[in-house]
This record gives C-alpha cells, sequence and structure tokens, in this order.
C-alpha cells in the first residue's frame, strides 16, 4: 500500500520578519483610519505588507499567529448567533444547497480558463480554481502534486481583490458605511472581567477542540461555534474589546500581505493577472447566484453576495460585520463552502482522472 503523500509545510518566520510585518501592518491601518477608509486596520495592513514585500522587505506571519487572530474574529462572529436566529435558519436550506451548484459553475468555469488560457497544469489549475479555504487548498493541491506557490499565490490574490472590490464596491456604489472596529464591543479600558474570561474561555475551547477534531479552518470554526451558543444561551451578550478586534484586523490584514514575500515581481504580475481574471468569473457567478436566490428566498442581494463570494472566511466575515450585513449568515455559508469543497474536492479530482498518479507540477523557474 502507498505511502499518502506528505504535506509539506514551510518552517515559521524569523521573529525580525514576524515584528516588521506586524509594525508595517499597523502602520497601514494607522494611516488608513486617519484617511477614513473602509475597514481600515485590515485593509490598510494589507496594502501596506503588500507594498513591503514587493519591494522586498522581508516579512512573514507564523501559521500560529494568524491562528490566534482569527480565534478572536471566532469569538466575535459568535456573538453574531442570537435565539431569534433559529427564525432565520429555515430560509437558508435553499441557500445552502445553492452552494453546491455556485462551487461547479464557478470551479469549473475557473479551471477552464487556468488550464487554457494561463496554462498551468492539471492539478494546480484545478485546486487554484476551487474557491475553497485557502490554507486548505495549498495543502492539499500541493499534497497531490500541484505547484503550492502558484496556488497559494491565487489565492492570496483572489482573497485580497475580493475584499477590496466588495469594500469599496459597497461603499461606493451600495451606500454602506464600514467602520474600523467591524462589530467589536467596548474599549478594553472598561471591559468587565468577567465577561473578558468567557469570551477567552470561548476562544481557547472552541479552538483546541476544533483542531482536536481537525476540523477545516478550525480556529476560526471551534471559536465561533462555542462562542455561539454561550451568546444563545444568554451566559454573556459581550463582543471582544474594539483593541483586540483591532489588532485581529492588522494581524490577519498583514498575513494576506505577507503571503507575497520572496516571490519575484514578475511572477507576482503574472499570477495577479490571471488571479483577477478568475476572481472576475467567481464573482460574476457569486452575483448571479444572489439576484437568483434573492427572488426564491427574499434574502437581500448584497448579504447572499457576501455569503457566495470567494473571499476568505475570516475577511468577508469581517466585511459583513463592518458592513452590518448578518455576519452569522455569511460565516455559515463560508464554513459550508469550505466543507463542500474539502469533502468533494480531492476524490472528485481523483475520479475525473482516472485514479491514475500525476507528475508534480512545478514552474520551470522554480528555485
Amino acid at each position: 500500500m502507498a505511502a499518502k503523500p506528505r504535506r509539506h509545510r514551510p518552517p515559521p518566520p524569523p521573529a525580525g520578519h514576524v515584528v516588521r510585518a506586524l509594525a508595517i501592518g499597523a502602520g497601514g491601518g494607522a494611516v488608513f483610519w486617519l484617511l477614513d477608509m473602509p475597514l481600515p486596520w485590515m485593509l490598510g495592513a494589507m496594502t501596506a505588507c503588500i507594498a513591503a514585500s514587493v519591494g522586498g522587505v522581508r516579512v512573514g506571519m507564523p501559521r500560529w499567529l494568524r491562528s490566534s487572530m482569527v480565534v478572536v474574529l471566532g469569538v466575535m462572529l459568535g456573538s453574531s448567533f442570537t435565539p431569534e436566529l433559529f427564525h432565520s435558519i429555515g430560509r437558508w436550506g435553499l441557500t445552502l444547497c445553492g452552494l453546491v451548484a455556485y462551487v461547479a459553475v464557478a470551479g469549473g468555469a475557473t479551471y477552464l480558463y487556468f488550464r487554457k488560457v494561463a496554462g498551468y497544469g492539471p492539478i494546480t489549475s484545478f485546486f487554484t480554481a476551487m474557491p475553497g479555504g485557502l490554507n486548505e487548498m495549498v495543502l492539499v493541491g500541493g499534497a497531490m502534486g500541484g505547484d503550492p506557490r502558484v496556488i497559494g499565490l491565487t489565492h492570496g490574490a483572489r482573497v485580497m481583490l475580493v475584499v477590496f472590490i466588495l469594500v469599496f464596491g459597497f461603499r461606493f456604489f451600495g451606500g454602506y458605511q464600514p467602520t474600523g472596529t467591524a462589530g467589536a464591543g467596548q474599549s478594553i479600558l472598561h471591559f468587565p472581567l468577567d465577561d473578558l474570561a468567557i469570551l477567552a474561555a470561548c476562544g481557547v475551547v472552541g479552538a483546541a477542540t476544533a483542531v482536536w477534531l481537525r476540523l477545516p479552518a478550525a480556529p476560526l470554526m471551534g471559536a465561533m461555534i462555542v462562542s455561539g451558543v454561550v451568546h444563545m444561551a444568554g451566559i454573556t451578550a459581550s463582543r471582544p474589546p474594539a483593541e483586540l478586534v483591532a489588532a485581529a484586523q492588522v494581524g490577519i490584514g498583514s498575513a494576506v500581505g505577507s503571503r507575497f514575500a520572496g516571490v519575484k515581481l514578475a511572477t507576482i504580475a503574472h499570477t495577479t493577472m490571471h488571479a483577477a481574471a478568475g476572481t472576475v468569473i467567481t464573482l460574476g457567478a457569486a452575483l448571479a447566484s444572489a439576484s437568483a436566490l434573492h427572488g426564491l428566498t427574499g434574502i437581500p442581494t448584497l448579504a447572499l453576495l457576501l455569503a457566495y463570494a470567494p473571499g476568505g472566511l475570516p475577511e468577508m466575515s469581517l466585511v459583513a460585520l463592518a458592513l452590518g450585513i448578518d455576519a452569522a449568515f455569511v460565516a455559515t455559508h463560508h464554513l459550508a463552502r469550505v466543507l463542500i469543497i474539502i469533502g468533494v474536492a480531492p476524490p472528485f479530482f481523483r475520479s475525473v482522472g482516472g485514479g491514475r498518479k500525476l507528475p508534480p507540477e512545478r514552474p520551470p523557474d522554480d528555485d
């Protein structure tokens, strides 16, 4: 019996790279905040770290630190789950089922683009086209022989493009006014210690349990579930402190921007160009799905667009919180999409390939 391919994970970046990324990200967030930009701490950090990465500055973010920031977001998302939520869940069945059709159409069309136009290999094209979790697609696609650099860079660019397009599009064309704290609670200076302890326990217990169960997007999913149960039970009604939420946004934005570090400018330009085309395809499919489902369910089109948009789960959830759109609805659909893709994509790819092992795909200039 052949051994399963090992999933290669790069070593964590040096401490100096991490400190530099956070400092640059915080500076970018502060500039965006002063300029009254939408979702300033995440978008500012993302923009600053991308610029630094492209400029050759050595930045990086370890997985554990980004996961810690995501736990804060999970606790905050859980606070959006209220007893009144049960009255709306009945309307979600059709929109959750629609995700299957969306993934098939958007993934299939984007695969054809990456295969026929971008010229990527079949494995790389498939896992680059699937609108699933970034980390999951890089790990699974790399383990199956795809080029993890192209997969990761394309998904990173897709997340960045979707966030910027939706946030600025909603603001200038939809009349929404995102806030910097994105659904956060009161200042930590006035935060009740018992509530702070309860929220911290939700994050630690939820994330640790989800990691132990090997759930996808474990830090976020576990924290969100436990926090949701606690809030629906009425144990607390508090949200994480505003300062902690701003720090989490800086961490998440810096992590996305740091993914471009160490990559040649020509590679970034080439990959981002094709990622932009793929983003247009998947966002177009999301908009078409949202428009159709609005007529069937009555759920607002903008909420459906955010729920189907091919951005990262943490990033789209932050956008929903900042825009005052039902974050529980958006997060649930993004989790469902990730679960569908992780559960279906690898066996589907193997069945289409007839079970044969394809040779690993590496770019000619890989070093």
